[in-house]
């Protein structure tokens, strides 16, 4: 299966994504799982621990600095779904203002990312990639807020996870969803429209409200 960009965004927009089977494999297939997983939009879980760590500092989240480094680094792993065809086509989504990637440093190195797609007011996590302890719970964390302050409803994960289901993840059956997508795909809403908050600006957000 060969897809283009616009077929991939009516894919999203019809409640289904594409997976191959490896990174060795050219084939793309079609899912569409009876339950999806989402994360709370401007209210994943931060533990103890991982507030800590924020409040003490060293961290910094970066919008579209290099996208095609956070998908490389999501995919370099010895199981992966995302292949060369799928990662050409997020690429040319990205160029296309319609995928974007948030990443996080620590004292200035690559410590995690994550990556998605965007339709209207739903974002499509894709994957996420951790180079250091909590590397990918910074970047959910980040990405989860910079969605609130942007104006999208639906963080959308594809899976559930336990790691996703510690930080407020879910599964809801796929009738749920779609009402959910429904709701999301009309409105507007651009991640780039406000800037990421700062470490100390995230903390106090999310120790106020939780």
């Amino acid at each position: 299966m060969v897809l283009t960009p616009a077929q991939l965004l009516k894919g999203y927009a019809q409640g289904v994504f594409p997976m191959a089977e490896s990174a060795y494999d050219t084939r793309l297939h079609w899912f569409d799982p009876p339950l999806r997983g989402i994360l709370p939009v401007g209210g994943v879980h931060a533990s103890r621990s991982l507030l800590r760590d924020l409040r003490r500092g060293g961290w910094t989240a970066h919008l579209d600095g290099d996208f095609e480094a956070v998908v490389a680094a999501c995919a370099d792993r010895d199981t992966t779904w995302i292949n060369e065809p799928l990662a050409r086509l997020y690429s040319q989504l990205h160029r296309a203002g319609r995928a974007h990637a948030l990443e996080i440093r620590h004292d200035g190195r690559f410590a995690g990312g994550i990556f998605g797609v965007t339709i209207g007011a739903a974002f499509f996590g894709e994957s996420m990639a951790s180079a250091r302890t909590n590397g990918s719970k910074m970047a959910l964390l980040w990405m989860s807020s910079q969605l609130a302050r942007c104006g999208f409803t639906l963080f959308d994960t594809q899976f559930l996870t336990p790691h996703l289901e510690r930080m407020g993840g879910r599964e809801i059956p796929r009738a749920q969803y779609r009402a959910l997508l429904a709701d999301a795909l009309p409105r507007q809403a651009d991640l780039l429209s406000a800037p990421l908050p700062g470490g100390d600006q995230l903390w106090q957000e999310i120790t106020q409200t939780s």
